[in-house]
């Protein structure tokens, strides 16, 4: 027998494979497809992991926080005002003083050398003066002397010839002899004008003479005023009232010009310097009021000063101190400052969350009912911010319940689970 091929059967069966892998590709697809579109198992998580709040309605404060010092605002650092060495010290840190207290004392031989042959070059140069001044005075003394035997001189001539006038008028007396009287007069009016203006040249001259000495003794009184006030300067004294804060010297060290030997303040006038971040600096203005917590006790107070550099990222703001100071109030004293930038009588607001910036929007998981313990991604508009509450501008409404967590672990999720 012969078998016989039938094609027409073959081809059925290769259609019909065909049309299986056809239908399992498109069930593929299909089962590819839903699973692509269903959501992600809403993650459950722990209530006492996250930071659940209530958003408010009411009057909020806005305020900045910052960390900073006590500083005392009569502070006087006390430099060397010569070299030497640290013979004494007297007193130490933390001392109440006096402003003539004495701190240390130092010495200096050249210096104390110095002074004294500074005070001997004044002492003699006041000793070549009164010299000098006995010694003109006498020549004036001389001089007014000869001045005044030719005065009498001159006066005597002019009588002469009053006499020698009315002799020769009554015929008494040759011509002659009356223009010889004249002549003679004439003469002595001369020398005593000549000899009058020379004692009025000497007295000026003597007075130039006294002048130079005169002068030079201003300058020797200034050496020697300089000199003994440095002098003095070695036995150092505080200059207020107060606290000594810092001694960093001691005995037998030596010393340069400039060097620090002390610090005194005065710890009834303190002032807070506190270092606000630059980001919530820039609405701080002069008068605001504030609060210094020392850890013992508030202190009320007023911005009088910001500081117009960036440092570190911070801003530093100075605090007038208004009310009494608590006990252990002293000078370095950390602390912490409040600052009240603003208050909104009425507003809503929520705690601030993680990451959350003033004048910013960023996506809160919102509670989908007060009972419920799901909560949704829902997208909020933030205002003015304070130091832990911020102003609500869109999104959320007095009563909702959000996270304020970091929800960064559930970026993936528009949903979770609070149990």
């Amino acid at each position: 027998m012969v078998d016989i091929v039938r094609k027409d059967l073959a081809q059925k069966r290769k259609r019909k494979r065909i049309i299986m892998i056809s239908g399992a590709c498109l069930v593929l697809i299909v089962l590819f497809v839903g699973l692509s579109q269903l959501k992600p198992a809403t993650p459950s998580v722990e209530k006492g992991a996250v930071w659940i709040d209530t958003v408010k309605r009411g009057p909020l404060l806005v305020e900045v926080r910052g960390v900073g010092t006590l500083i005392p605002e009569n502070n006087r650092l006390i430099t060397a005002l010569s070299n030497g060495v640290v013979e004494e010290l007297y007193i130490f840190p933390g001392a109440a003083i006096e402003e003539n207290t004495l701190i240390l004392r130092m010495s200096n031989p050249q210096l104390e050398q110095d002074a004294k042959n500074a005070e001997l070059d004044l002492e003699s140069s006041k000793a070549e003066l009164a010299n000098q001044e006995v010694l003109l005075q006498s020549q004036m003394l001389q001089m007014k002397a000869n001045f005044a035997q030719l005065e009498a001189g001159f006066r005597q001539a002019q009588k002469l010839v009053e006499v020698n006038q009315e002799l020769f008028e009554e015929g008494l007396l040759a011509k002659v002899t009356l223009e010889q009287s004249k002549l003679d007069q004439d003469q002595f009016e001369k020398r005593f004008e000549l000899e009058k203006q020379r004692l009025t040249f000497q007295q000026e001259a003597h007075e130039a003479q006294l002048n130079t000495f005169r002068v030079n003794i201003k300058q020797l009184e200034a050496v020697e005023a300089l000199l003994s006030r440095q002098v003095e300067n070695l036995s150092v004294r505080a200059g207020i009232q107060g606290i000594l804060q810092r001694l960093p010297v001691e005995v037998g060290q030596q010393l340069a010009l400039g060097e620090v030997l002390a610090e005194v303040a005065d710890p009834t006038k303190l002032k807070a310097v506190i270092e606000i971040q630059e980001t919530q600096a820039r609405d701080i203005l002069i008068g605001q009021k504030a609060t210094i917590d020392t850890r013992n006790g508030l202190i009320e107070g007023q911005v009088f000063r910001i500081d117009p550099a960036v440092e570190n990222g911070t801003v530093a703001v100075d605090i007038q101190l208004t009310s009494k100071y608590p006990r252990g109030a002293r000078p370095d004293l950390t602390v912490e400052g409040t600052i009240e930038l603003q208050r909104i009588p009425d507003t809503v607001y929520v705690g601030r969350p993680a990451f959350g910036r003033e004048e910013s929007s960023m996506s809160l998981f919102k509670f989908e009912t007060e009972a419920s313990t799901y909560a949704m991604r829902t997208k909020v508009k933030f205002g003015r911010s304070s130091v832990s509450v911020i102003q609500v501008l869109e999104g959320l409404k007095p009563g909702d319940r959000v996270i304020l967590s970091d929800a960064s672990e559930w970026e993936k999720f528009d949903r979770i689970n609070v149990n």
